[in-house]
């Protein structure tokens, strides 16, 4: 297993994955699903190195992207240091190894690398299975509540109550 950033010759099959995590979330949880990302910003979380990917055998079993900053969805708690979580996308090939866990602990060590005291996460909709799953995996399950300003994030945000979680690192 190796973790890495992805790469431009990568973003075909990530956004395949994209495409099979809607469609895993359409029988999941048919409340909410993923919209179309823009290739835009898929292409700048990736010439940022904010876009990762877990190989097995050089293949990529699950993605992933980091920012930093996210004030939109975390308002006045955006000034805590704070590595954020998004997109977490599983091959269909691997889905059951639990690689939430595999990307937590990931996370601890690059969160204190890079100074900061959270790891944190959000997902839209009151998905029981998926609260659960990030519970198991070591967040924290702070509540939910609707955005005030969803302008400038992707759809599914619009309107959406969101789960929010985090792990304090020590």
């Amino acid at each position: 297993m190796i973790i890495s950033y992805s790469d431009l010759k990568d973003i075909n099959e990530i956004f395949s994955l994209y495409k099979s995590a809607t469609e895993f979330q359409k029988t999941t949880f048919p409340e909410n699903q993923w919209p179309q990302f823009e290739r835009d910003l898929i292409e700048k979380e990736i010439l940022e190195k904010r876009q990762f990917k877990l190989l097995i055998d050089k293949e990529i079993a699950c993605i992933w992207a980091i920012t930093f900053s996210d004030p939109e969805i975390w308002e006045e708690k955006n000034v805590d240091p704070a590595i954020y979580i998004h997109r977490i996308a599983t091959n269909p090939k691997f889905r059951g190894n639990n690689y939430v866990q595999t990307i937590v602990d990931w996370a601890r060590g690059y969160a204190i690398l890079n100074g900061k005291e959270y790891i944190r996460l959000d997902t839209c909709g009151n998905n029981t299975k998926l609260i659960d799953h990030y519970r198991n995996s070591g967040f924290e399950f702070l509540g939910m509540k609707k955005l005030k300003n969803s302008e400038g994030l992707p759809a599914h945000y619009v309107n959406a109550e969101v789960c929010y979680f985090e792990i304090k690192l020590d």
